[in-house]
This record gives C-alpha cells, sequence and structure tokens, in this order.
C-alpha cells in the first residue's frame, strides 16, 4: 500500500475501506484484535467485581466503618460509581470512536486504565479522605474502561468476517461476564494479602496490554468525520447520571421508611432524569450527526438485541447480588465458614458459575455463526429462567451439589445467549455506525448492572421489612437482650442487615454493638454472635424474600427470550449468512452506504 493510500486510510475515506478489508482479511490480524481487545474486556469486567468483594479489606485499610450511617454513600459510590460512570459514557465514547477512530480510542483507554490502577494503590489518606481518594480516581478508571467497553466489540466486528464473528464476539463476551466472577475469587485472595494489591494487579496486564495494543492495532473499519453532538452528550449524561444516582439512594432509608424512595432528591432525581432523557430523545432527532443514532432502533433485530441485553443484564446482576448474600449471610456460616473467610469463599463457591460462561460462551459463537444466533440467544436466556427456578425449589440451607448445579446452569445459558445476542446486534447496523451500536449495547448491558442493585435490593428489603422486624425481636428478647434494645434493633432498616451479610461482617455483631453484648451473659453474647444465630434468624424472610426476587428475573428473562426472536424487516441480518455490516462497509467504501448518509 502506498503512503498516499495509508493517509487516506487514516483519514476513513475510500482508502480507509479498503485498507479495512485488508486488514480484515490479513491471517493473523483478526486474532491479534481478538486477543487485546478480550484482555481489555477481561481487565476492566474483573475491576468491577473485584473491588466488589474486596470492599472490607478496603475500608479496613484506610480505617473507615462503611456501616454507620454517615459512611453508607461511600459505600454506595465504591460499589456503584465505577458502572454508573461505565454506563453513561460508553455511547459517547462509541461514537467518538466512529469519528476519531475505534483503535485510537480503544488505546488511549488501556492507557487511562493502567495509569488509575497506579494512582489507586497509592492511596496516601485515611477515614473519608481516603474514600474520596478511591472513588475519585475510580471515576477516572471507569472513563477508560468505558473506552475499552465502547470499542472492542466494534474493533472485532470490524476485523473478523460475517462467517467468524459469532465465535469471535463469543470468546471477547464470555471474557466480559466472566470477569465479573473471577474477580470475586481474585479479590477475595489478594483482599486477605494486602488490599492494595487489588489495584495492583491491574498494573502489569495493562501495561502489557496497553503496549501490545498501540504497537499492534490499527483501524480497519470505516471512519466518518463529523462533529460531536454537544447537545445530546450533555443531555444523555445528565439525564442518565440523575436516573441510575436516584436509584442508587433510593435503597437507602430515609426518615422512618425503609428505603427512601419517597426522598424527594430522589424523586427529582427520578423524575428529571427521565424528563432530560426525553429531551435527549427529542435533541437525536433533530440534530444532523446524533451521538446516539435513534434511526437505529427502526430494526427490530437491533431493538430487539438491546432489550434482551437489558433486561439479560438485570436478571443477571440480581442472581450476583443475592447469590452473595445468600452464601455470605446464612449458608456459608451454617457450614462452619467464619464471616470474616465468606467473601473468599462465596467467589469459591460460585466457580461453577463462572464455568458455565466459560463452557459456553465460545461454543455457542461458533455454532451460531454456521446455524444462526436467534435462538441459541433465546434458548439461552430460557435456560436461565429455568436455572432461576430451581433456585426457587432450594431449601436455604441447600445441599451444595444441586446448587452447583443450577448455577452451572445459569452461567450456560448466559453464555448461550451472550455472542450470538452480540453478533446480531453488532451485524444488524451498517459498518460506519459499529462504534456507536457498541457503545449503545454497553451502555444497555451497564446500565443493567446498576438496575439490578435497585432493583433486587429493593424487592428483598420490601421483603424483610415484613418478617425481619418480628424475627430480630423476637430472638435477641429470648437471649436476653433487654427489651427496648431489641425493638430498637428490630426496627432499624432491614439494607444495614443485607449490607453487613453482603460485606462478610457479622451481622448480630454489628447489630448489638459492643455496649449491648457486654451486658449480657457470656454464653448468651456467644450464641447471639456465633455462625448459627443469624442465619436460622434470617432464613425465613430471606426466603420470602427470594421468592419475589427470582420469580421477577424469571419473567425478565423469558421476556428477553421472546425480544430475541424478533426477525428484521426484509429479513435482515439476523442469521449467520446474511450480513448488513458487511455489505455497509463496501457501500460506504464506494462512498453511497448509509453509513455515509444522515447519522
Amino acid at each position: 500500500m502506498t503512503a498516499g493510500k495509508q493517509e487516506s486510510a487514516q483519514e476513513g475515506g475510500p482508502g480507509g475501506a479498503r485498507r479495512g478489508r485488508i486488514g480484515a482479511e490479513h491471517p493473523h490480524y483478526k486474532w491479534v484484535a481478538l486477543s487485546n481487545t478480550t484482555l481489555g474486556m477481561l481487565i476492566a469486567t474483573i475491576n468491577s467485581s473485584i473491588v466488589l468483594i474486596s470492599l472490607p479489606a478496603i475500608f479496613n485499610g484506610i480505617h473507615l466503618d462503611p456501616l454507620q450511617p454517615g459512611n453508607v454513600s461511600y459505600l454506595l459510590w465504591m460499589l456503584m460509581g465505577y458502572m454508573l460512570v461505565t454506563a453513561v459514557l460508553v455511547v459517547t465514547l462509541g461514537r467518538l470512536g466512529d469519528i476519531w477512530g475505534r483503535v485510537r480510542i480503544y488505546n488511549a483507554g488501556f492507557l487511562i486504565f493502567t495509569v488509575t490502577s497506579v494512582v489507586l494503590s497509592l492511596d496516601p489518606m485515611q477515614g473519608g479522605g481516603g474514600a474520596l481518594w478511591l472513588i475519585g480516581w475510580r471515576v477516572v478508571q471507569a472513563i477508560g474502561g468505558a473506552m475499552l467497553m465502547a470499542n472492542s466489540a466494534a474493533i472485532i466486528t470490524d476485523a473478523f468476517p460475517a462467517r467468524q464473528r459469532g465465535m469471535a464476539l463469543g470468546v471477547n463476551m464470555v471474557a466480559a461476564i466472566a470477569g465479573s466472577f473471577v474477580g470475586l475469587v481474585l479479590g477475595g485472595l489478594l483482599a486477605e494479602w494486602n488490599w492494595r494489591s487489588i489495584f495492583w494487579v491491574n498494573v502489569p496486564i495493562g501495561i502489557i496490554g496497553t503496549v501490545w495494543a498501540y504497537r499492534s492495532l490499527h483501524e480497519t473499519g470505516v471512519r466518518r468525520p463529523g462533529r460531536i453532538d454537544w447537545w445530546g452528550n450533555v443531555t444523555f449524561a445528565v439525564g442518565l447520571t440523575a436516573l441510575l444516582a436516584a436509584i442508587t439512594y433510593g435503597i437507602q432509608p430515609y426518615g422512618g421508611h425503609t428505603m427512601g424512595w419517597t426522598n424527594p432528591w430522589v424523586l427529582a432525581g427520578l423524575i428529571g432524569g427521565t424528563a432530560v432523557l426525553g429531551v435527549f430523545c427529542v435533541v437525536e432527532t433533530k440534530v444532523a450527526e446524533p451521538m446516539f443514532p435513534l434511526r437505529l432502533f427502526r430494526d427490530p433485530v437491533f431493538a430487539g438485541g438491546n432489550a434482551a441485553t437489558l433486561l439479560g443484564s438485570i436478571a443477571r446482576g440480581g442472581l450476583q447480588f443475592m447469590l452473595i448474600v445468600w452464601l455470605q449471610g446464612i449458608w456459608l456460616p451454617l457450614h462452619g465458614y467464619d464471616y470474616a473467610d465468606t467473601p473468599l469463599w462465596a467467589g469459591i463457591y460460585l466457580v461453577p458459575l463462572t464455568v458455565g460462561f466459560l463452557a459456553a460462551g465460545p461454543i455457542a459463537g461458533h455454532l451460531s455463526d454456521r446455524f444462526g444466533a436467534r435462538l441459541f440467544a433465546a434458548g439461552g436466556l430460557v435456560v436461565m429462567a429455568a436455572s432461576f427456578a430451581g433456585l426457587l425449589a432450594l431449601p436455604t440451607d441447600f445441599g451444595y451439589p444441586a446448587f452447583a448445579l443450577l448455577v452451572f446452569l445459569n452461567g450456560l445459558g448466559g453464555g448461550l445467549f451472550a455472542a450470538p445476542n452480540t453478533a446480531l446486534v453488532m451485524s444488524s447496523v451498517p459498518a460506519a455506525d459499529r462504534g456507536a451500536a457498541s457503545g449503545m449495547r454497553a451502555t444497555f448491558q451497564n446500565a443493567g448492572m446498576v438496575l439490578s442493585i435497585g432493583v433486587f435490593f429493593s424487592l428483598m428489603v420490601a421483603g424483610l421489612a415484613g418478617s425481619l422486624p418480628q424475627a430480630l425481636d423476637s430472638g435477641l428478647t429470648a437471649q436476653g437482650v433487654p427489651v427496648a434494645d431489641a425493638h430498637a434493633i428490630a426496627q432499624l432498616p432491614p439494607v444495614g442487615t443485607l449490607f453487613a451479610a453482603f460485606l462478610g461482617y457479622n451481622p448480630i455483631r454489628e447489630l448489638l454493638g459492643p455496649h449491648v453484648l457486654s451486658g449480657l451473659p457470656a454464653g448468651n453474647a456467644q450464641t447471639l454472635t456465633g455462625r448459627e444465630f443469624f442465619p436460622h434468624l434470617i432464613s425465613g424472610p430471606f426466603h420470602d424474600g427470594l421468592m419475589v426476587v427470582f420469580s421477577l428475573a424469571i419473567v425478565m428473562s423469558l421476556v428477553a427470550a421472546a425480544a430475541s426472536l424478533l426477525r428484521g424487516r426484509k429479513g435482515r441480518a439476523d442469521e449467520a449468512g446474511t450480513d448488513t455490516g458487511d455489505r455497509g462497509d463496501v457501500a460506504a467504501g464506494a462512498g453511497t452506504g448509509a453509513g455515509q448518509g444522515t447519522a
């Protein structure tokens, strides 16, 4: 290729399209692109769950009690900030990839992610200041993670031909989803040693990935010079941030209520965020080059695939959080594990979930390339729904083989769904819109994880609020706790009890405090803070809440399965052999494709 053609490729003109096709057909480049983007997705998603499981060690390290009422906001933002920022920014960064180059944005993301990992590990402060340092730099790190997430699927779609795209996206998606579970085990192991190590572990991987990306990746897709949709970016960021932040604060107690859904600020965030998102939709229909091309939703395959992504993400996120509470708060203590050790062992006992993802994802991607993606995507969601039904049938003190089989099936269903669904979404759009489409898909997936915490924690707290106070009151007074203290503790919002179990604290010890425990006979105090009192106390109320939570997850999975079966108008791009994305690439190279028309 001559220098002139290379320059043309850099600028995204017809020469760029020609270079894209040459790069995509190179015998080695597509595997380089797959390997690096898979590493990027893995590190970005591991980082989310590795902090989740390490929160007790982090707060102990900076000498801050996360369960004190004034510190709950630190806990929530440490938990939710990364996911919220990635949900808000992935569309914008995917659109910037379409304009400036997907590889350019992706590479910058790897660099930002690596640098912020170093800064996070060097937190010099204690208490609230140390928490704010971590939260603030996690927000910056989330920008790097969003750059990786927004463009990885588009880079793979550009590099691979249609006949192999499902397999490639399957490997990438399984790495992304499995990373969230690998992080649970890795975080538990590293937190036992030193809380700073959960950030240091990203550094060597990040350096290798960054250098590799800058040296090896090059633009193979269609780049279209354009303008940044500032009004769209601002209204989308403000609206989605307000909405997701309100949902985050909605699970906190407010006034005399167990949750904060009547808090004026929460209501303002919900109503105002929804209104601003409505303004955003109007803006996107008026501007010449929107960041969020709403016209893509005219294709039922694209619309149905993103709806399935959102619903599946909510259901999967709810499963992850509820299983952690179930294991750490009830099952592991009943089986002889100290509360301090439960975060690590919860991750270990959830390994079958990860194995299911790893087993099904690449296979489903490969088979969907041959036999079509829709049935695999829908079938995976039906398997997930069946596993939720099986978990509902388990007693709270279950036998592990049955539990392991059910979570394996859930992982298997998620793996069957992920790659075919992504292939459907990415193959249903013109080549010039793949960055924006990849960002949209990632937004629905990440927003689903944030929504899952609000939805499922709210449902669980509502379920516990009806029966837990009476169980606590009678259980505590039976062990000699003064009636006034027992009644006061029983009236505390159940969210504190859930957070304590979620973080691996001894909930009864946290609720009673040393002043009450010191006034009790030694035997009673030992019983109250032992491994069996709290699990037996909460088993009934927790199972009542679990019935509501998993029933909703079943409904969501089945609705998502139906959305996955939607066919495109004129039979477009919902089977392996038909790829509108490739046709868009060719047309764009000729300067006449849909990607070169209105944005």
